[in-house]
């Protein structure tokens, strides 16, 4: 099936949906819009730039959802806000809402992949955070009986049994084939989640040990051809931090 379909009576032949295809898919032939044989990346710039609601996506739910800028965020409240974010690891016992949680992967959902690759996975443990957990505790605690060099720091640290989640209520995986694609879907879910008044820490730890556990990797049905790239440890946080960490300095070369 054509993945792009034209209205060609609400289409007013802007070119508007050609000048900014990507790939070319879309030309003009004998006074009308064409798609090519293949090619299309499924990008929908055709469909969001149509002045006309001339496009539609075959493959795809079109509400003709209006878009919004960023632009309409105030500059400096967004770049206080970003600035003021820590990692969390202090959670109330509050469950995070079902809507919030749709939200969040909803956030994370519309971030740009590669070639439009729509290629994250997101699996929430659920039921079983727990045993994911301990999994991770009890390979932690051999490592640091062991001295292997992956922990040896953790000599002086305590590995309590929530260790990796911090009794925080929500746990999210990311994973993909791209580390890029990934990273940004976990960025723009981060982004969200504190805007509804949530905390986030990206557990390091956690994806380190899918990595080195088959067990846990087949406990949260990690798909072949795919790794976990973030795990983040969601919920609302139980302290406040009052002021904005200060930085390096930034490290640019202008060429």
């Amino acid at each position: 099936m054509n993945p792009i379909l034209i209205d060609e009576e609400k289409c007013i032949l802007c070119l508007s949906c050609i000048r900014d295809c990507p790939n070319s898919f879309l030309y003009m032939e004998n006074g009308k819009i064409h798609t090519g044989e293949n090619g299309c990346m499924e990008c929908g710039h055709c469909y969001a730039i149509c002045p006309e609601s001339a496009i539609k996506m075959a493959n795809y739910e079109c509400n003709d959802e209006i878009a919004v800028a960023m632009s309409e965020i105030n500059e400096d409240v967004l770049l206080s806000a970003m600035k003021s974010r820590r990692s969390i690891r202090q959670f109330k016992s509050v469950d995070v809402e079902d809507e919030k949680i749709d939200m969040i992967l909803e956030a994370g959902r519309y971030a740009p992949t590669g070639a439009n690759s729509q290629n994250v996975k997101y699996t929430i443990l659920g039921s079983k955070q727990a045993e994911a957990e301990e999994i991770c505790v009890n390979l932690f605690r051999k490592g640091k009986r062991l001295g292997k060099p992956l922990i040896s720091f953790l000599k002086r640290v305590e590995i309590s049994d929530d260790f990796f989640f911090k009794k925080a209520p929500l746990v999210i995986v990311v994973s993909s084939k791209s580390n890029i694609n990934a990273g940004l879907a976990s960025a723009y879910m981060e982004i969200m989640a504190n805007s509804l008044g949530l905390g986030v820490l990206y557990s390091g730890f956690f994806v380190a040990c899918t990595k080195l556990s088959r067990r846990l990797r087949n406990l949260i049905e990690l798909e072949k051809g795919y790794k976990v790239v973030s795990c983040m440890v969601i919920g609302y946080p139980k302290v406040k931090y009052q002021r904005i960490a200060p930085r390096r300095d930034l490290q640019l070369k202008r060429l």
